[in-house]
């Protein structure tokens, strides 16, 4: 039902001294006045509603004066009273137009509202939004374009003045009436009708704020909203408003509520697949919870404790896993060649002058639509000045923005599937995109469009540097990437990186070590593997040494190396990589090029950890490049800056250490030992007992993070190794005492008490996958749990129970976990 109209008092006549205006009755029954020329209004208050419907003289103390826009406001907020621009009279409305500088907005409302009633044919309704939708997106090319308005005046008064008085609901109604009221005569709303009211909402989302959680706050909305993007004519709009109120969505939307979601994803061409893949990146993603790495473990455990069935995001994730045909769409869209029609080398140039503003594929294809459209008429055209005007962008939109699309296109598909290789059904996925040869189609778009070289000129977005991730160039690279990182991770699959040439040669160095073939290998089916003369991994190793020191690629590059070297430590794996000289490139940039970047450094030190792990070969190709005391020391200040970034490098220094000692009786090992600096280094039992008391000071249970935990790990598996030997009390009484003479006696045994206690709880949850503790140290994590269990024991006769070495005074093992 459609809200009462507020009718103006016209019978009134106001004395000389008495100001003109108003009477009109509200929501509420009650009466207001409104004086035209302050635009102001007073309320009758109780018994002298009556009186002051027909007799405006009354005293100063019978009415509250509050401005007309406060009114409509709260009104809006509470539902009480003026609650939309229409329930004001077109009098009141027409004299304070010009002065309140409202550019006829509300007077256009109020047409717009009366010729959208129930049952109307919309007639009129698109000339009053042509009217209204430039004045809005000038406000909105003014964010984009970040030419706001300074001052103490709105930003944006258009976009305010809209809805404010009511134009926001009031274009919901109108997209939603045909298909919430029976209607005594249908009425087709026409499409143009449509995009104009999407786009008019957009750009009022994007000026006022408030506006898109408003709209986000109606389910029913957002879902009606995916059933306009079954019409190839509002599909832009559409997506480009669903993605707006998505992101500010508190609550995630699930996609097996979407009516036909089935239908409607197989209705989509390629391009507009790839837009919807941005909406589904809302959907798929947990909800941000703060920044991953810095949020606490003791929070991620307490809220999966009270979350324990599938989140939101697990069931979407499963549920587009069963739309019949997804994935392999996907896969073709990210390996999908673009045209050669456009050289690489110039069409950056060719963007650079109008792309400024751009921030986004939904853009693009709204002016790649525009151009060719401009095309097609161009036959038809006279040659008069508009003609001209658009003759440059007839000429190169198209041709360039092909290129463009490409990429942006890519940066949400690639997107969406590294979040699927990390969920639940990861097997699921790995098992489809190797079918459907993802792989080996990145492989071959590796030089001509992913790791392309740059233009003299590179392309920014407006408010963006050029090492910007928002790039679109960059972007896709890191997002190429993370998805290489997610596939390769502890996953028999890494080997479809190579190419048959390359496997072979796996073979071969198994076969001269004298060693079992690895069975992944082995199982690999060659038709899914990459072609061409180079895989996907040596391409990969090819740029990442040519990368310039200062390059923010560095990181996610060292992070898909490491990937593939994750898992089961594999000798033929690692060897690969080291007759590709991936280690003295390393070691340049920590030790030569002094690399600054904590981020950078970490990725490298866990890389060469994975490298060089149980690998006698790598130590002395290691001992060969850090081959003088001042290139050590180099190397060990490194280490020493950051043991939260280097911890994983000396935990596989530890291990190889152990099993090095082990095999003494090898002439080759033995050889090793003697001559390696770091081996030597680290065999001094005040070194790791340094190493052991900083690791343990340098986390606590209200700081442990998914960046900071392998310290706690790395403390573990040198107490493990020294348990091994039976010198376990040893270590613990060295503890008590470097505690001693630092003076804090029991500061550090009662936090490592803590920390292993914690321990208990995260990595024995029946949740929790334990054979990565298991792989990366090559320990039985059965001796992982007895060793804290040992640790943990609370007889203090026990010569291993850490309670044992803290004096009673100073004994502090028995607190509760509480975050900060």
């Amino acid at each position: 039902m459609a809200p009462p109209r507020v009718q103006s008092n016209p019978g009134m006549h106001f004395p000389a001294c008495i100001a003109p205006g108003f009477v009109v009755l509200d929501g509420g029954g009650r009466c207001i006045r409104f004086n035209i020329l302050t635009s102001r209004c007073s309320v009758v208050d109780g018994s002298m509603a009556a009186a002051g419907a027909t007799n405006p003289r009354l005293g100063p103390g019978n009415c509250r004066v509050e401005n007309i826009l406060h009114r409509v406001r709260r009104g809006q907020l509470t539902g009480c009273g003026l609650t939309r621009g229409s329930q004001i009279s077109e009098e009141l409305l027409k004299e304070r137009d010009k002065q309140a500088k409202w550019n006829s907005i509300p007077l256009l409302l109020r047409k717009l509202y009366e010729g959208s009633h129930p049952n109307s044919d919309f007639s009129q309704c698109q000339a009053i939004l042509k009217e209204i939708s430039p004045l809005l997106s000038m406000e909105a090319m003014a964010i984009v374009t970040d030419d706001k308005k300074s001052g103490p005046e709105l930003p944006f008064p258009n976009t305010y003045t809209f809805d404010l008085f009511g134009g926001v609901d009031l274009l919901v109604e109108i997209l939603m009436r045909p298909s919430l009221f029976p209607q005594k005569k249908k009425h087709k709303i026409d499409d143009e009708l449509i995009k104009d009211c999407l786009s008019i909402l957009y750009n009022t989302c994007i000026c006022t704020e408030g506006v898109t959680k408003r709209l986000a706050e109606r389910n029913d909305f957002v879902l009606f909203l995916f059933t306009l993007m079954t019409n190839k004519k509002t599909f832009l709009q559409t997506a480009t408003l669903i993605e707006d109120i998505l992101g500010v969505k508190k609550e995630m939307i699930q996609l097996e509520d979407i009516p036909n979601l089935a239908s409607l994803v197989s209705s989509f061409d390629q391009q507009q697949l790839a837009n919807f893949c941005r909406i589904l990146s809302v959907t798929i993603s947990e909800l941000d919870t703060g920044n991953d790495d810095k949020y606490t473990l003791l929070a991620k455990d307490a809220q999966q404790k009270k979350t324990q069935s599938p989140s939101r995001a697990e069931i979407n994730q499963a549920t587009l896993l069963n739309i019949p045909g997804f994935i392999e769409r996907l896969c073709k869209l990210a390996t999908r060649k673009v045209s050669e029609s456009t050289g690489t080398t110039t069409f950056l140039q060719e963007l650079e002058e109008w792309y400024t503003w751009l921030d986004n594929a939904l853009v693009l294809d709204a002016l790649m639509r525009v151009a060719h459209e401009e095309t097609e008429q161009s036959g038809t055209e006279s040659s008069d000045e508009s003609g001209l005007a658009n003759a440059s962008s007839r000429t190169q939109l198209p041709q360039s923005m092909k290129i463009m699309h490409e990429i942006m296109y890519k940066v949400e598909v690639l997107y969406v599937l590294c979040v699927l290789l990390m969920g639940r059904q990861r097997n699921q996925v790995h098992k489809m995109i190797a079918e459907f040869k993802l792989i080996p189609g990145l492989n071959n778009l590796f030089d001509k469009l992913i790791w392309r070289k740059h233009s003299a000129s590179s392309l920014v977005l407006h408010g963006h540097n050029q090492n910007c991730d928002c790039s679109p160039d960059i972007s896709l690279k890191i997002q190429f990437l993370r998805l290489l990182q997610s596939f390769s991770d502890h996953h028999e699959n890494k080997y479809l990186l190579l190419n048959s040439q390359e496997l072979n040669e796996l073979s071969a160095i198994s076969l001269k070590a004298n060693i079992p073939e690895v069975e992944a290998v082995m199982n690999t089916d060659r038709s899914l593997v990459c072609d061409g003369k180079k895989g996907l991994l040596t391409r990969l190793l090819h740029v990442m040494k040519k990368e310039p020191a200062e390059s923010s690629f560095r990181f996610w590059q060292a992070r898909a190396v490491e990937s593939f070297l994750r898992g089961v430590t594999s000798y033929a794996d690692q060897m690969f990589l080291l007759k590709r000289g991936l280690l003295e490139h390393i070691l340049y940039c920590i030790v030569d090029s002094e690399c600054k970047s904590r981020d950078v450094l970490q990725s490298y030190f866990d890389l060469l950890g994975e490298l060089m792990k149980f690998n006698i070969d790598a130590f002395k190709r290691f001992n060969k490049y850090i081959n003088t005391d001042e290139k050590f020391q180099v190397f060990l200040n490194q280490i020493n800056s950051s043991l939260v970034d280097s911890n994983m490098l000396v935990r596989c220094i530890a291990l190889s250490l152990d099993r090095f000692e082990s095999q003494s009786d090898d002439i080759k090992v033995a050889e090793i030992l003697s001559e390696c600096r770091l081996l030597s280094y680290m065999i001094q039992g005040s070194v790791r007992m340094s190493f052991l008391f900083r690791l343990i000071n340098i986390i606590h249970v209200q700081t442990l993070t998914q960046e900071n935990v392998s310290c706690l790990n790395t403390s573990l598996v040198i107490l493990m190794l020294a348990r091994r030997k039976g010198r376990l009390p040893c270590y613990l009484q060295t503890i008590r005492d470097m505690e001693c003479m630092e003076k804090y006696p029991g500061f550090i045994l009662n936090n490592f008490h803590s920390l292993l206690r914690f321990w208990q709880q995260h990595y024995l949850n029946k949740d929790k996958d334990s054979t990565c503790l298991e792989n990366s140290s090559c320990i039985n994590f059965n001796y992982w749990k007895e060793t804290v269990s040992v640790l943990l024991i609370p007889d203090r006769t026990s010569p291993c129970a850490i309670v044992s070495y803290i004096d009673e005074a100073y004994m502090d093992v028995d607190k509760e976990f509480l975050e900060d």
